[in-house]
């Protein structure tokens, strides 16, 4: 059975082009035994009908705030208070932008400001609105909020020729989403919260160029979705990358290492913390404002400055995790360089890995780890990045079982 099964959920159409998905994410959600309750903002019923939406949902379609019949009642408030889930879908960078303001104009508006129950967006816009500095800020602080997100993907846009980061998830992933928002956490980790990083950081050299490492942040994303599986309540922060935001979880998206150490220290305290993001050692200590240009002279000199360092931070850090791990990426003395760092560092843990380019770690699909402990060394065969993550999972659920400190 579903967890959906019985569940009354409020569904925000949106007004964007991905409104048309919406009738097929009400049918996959009946499907599962949901009640799906519609409410269409006026952007969205220039992309899809009312007829359409309620026919699917077999329930009444709200538009308007002050309809007469509806707010006898304080139809808002009851609508708000009614049902276990406010799913937005599409969310447009404008509704996400009015809720951060408080901004209560519209149905929509009102009843996301009323509720009491989850909310989930499933984000839809083009990249550029995606990736524009005051939507990234608006949903960094809807995030901090408890607002949960399920997406956007990559993918070709309306627009064409446009491509990137803003399609609006799948149906059957927001509905999975949904269900891992509405089920009951269970597992070895229930109860416990961690944090996990991610990808890479990107450190600006002028408003076009940038320092940064290679990772595509499979591995990390592969993580946060595994110990989300064992019941933990993960927040991840992601640096720049093209994968969709893992469902059922809290993900605050960063550029660079001071960004991505200030979002950690934010989601402090927590049970758990693993570094897996390949953050940049070093930034250009001054950032140009403008694009540097080809000269007669050759090359600028770039004077480089030291990033924090995330993992010595917080494993040394007042409200530190009860367990730490961390990620050792090498090309060369890889145990040595790994034992060295989980002493400076201030770790549980260090895995391991060979990141030269005969590796094929950095971009692939597969993970060859050495977990290093002060216990001595573990060693894990050649496995899916998905598979690794498991196994991490594993691995982390049983130390905490034994109730080993450091």
């Amino acid at each position: 059975m579903s967890a959906l099964s019985g569940k009354r959920i409020l569904l925000v159409v949106g007004g964007g082009i991905a409104a048309y998905k919406c009738l097929d994410l009400v049918r996959r959600l009946k499907e599962r035994g949901a009640g799906v309750t519609p409410v269409m903002t006026q952007a969205a019923a220039e992309f899809v009908t009312a007829l359409s939406v309620g026919a699917l949902a077999a329930s009444k379609v709200y538009t308007d705030l002050f309809d007469r019949e509806d707010e006898q009642d304080v139809g808002h408030i009851r609508l708000a208070r009614e049902h276990d889930l406010v799913l937005v879908a599409p969310a447009t960078a404008d509704r996400m932008a009015r809720l951060v303001a408080g901004l209560a104009d519209d149905l929509a508006g009102a009843i996301l400001l009323a509720t009491r129950a989850p909310i989930l967006m499933a984000p839809a816009m083009n990249p550029a609105m995606w990736d524009n500095p005051a939507t990234r800020r608006n949903r960094d602080r809807l995030t901090e909020d408890g607002v949960r997100f399920v997406g956007p993907g990559s993918g070709e846009m309306a627009e064409r020729g446009e491509s990137g980061v803003g399609r609006m998830a799948e149906p059957l992933e927001i509905v999975a989403a949904a269900e891992a928002l509405l089920t009951p956490a269970a597992g070895p980790l229930a109860g416990l919260s961690a944090i996990v990083t991610s990808g890479p950081t990107h450190e600006p050299i002028d408003p076009v160029r940038y320092i940064a490492n290679r990772s595509s942040g499979r591995q990390g994303h592969a993580i946060a979705a595994a110990l989300r599986d064992f019941g933990a309540r993960v927040t991840l922060v992601s640096g720049p990358v093209t994968l969709p935001d893992p469902a059922g979880m809290s993900v605050r998206h960063v550029e660079t290492a001071a960004e991505m150490l200030a979002a950690v220290e934010t989601a402090l305290p927590a049970d758990i913390a693993v570094f897996v993001a390949a953050v940049a050692d070093w930034r250009v200590a001054g950032e140009s404002a403008k694009k540097i240009k080809k000269t007669a002279e050759g090359p600028p000199a770039l004077v480089l400055a030291e990033n924090p360092d995330i993992l010595a931070t917080i494993g040394h850090h007042a409200r530190r995790p009860g367990l730490v791990v961390g990620f050792a990426a090498e090309t060369d003395d890889l145990l040595s360089n790994a034992r060295s760092k989980l002493e400076r560092k201030g770790a549980d843990a260090i895995l391991a890995n060979d990141v030269s380019p005969q590796g094929g770690v950095m971009g692939g699909g597969e993970n060859t780890i050495r977990l290093v402990t002060p216990g001595g060394v573990e060693e894990w065969p050649t496995l899916a990045k998905e598979a690794a993550a498991a196994r991490l999972a594993e691995w982390i659920a049983a130390r905490l079982r034994r109730g080993s400190g450091r």
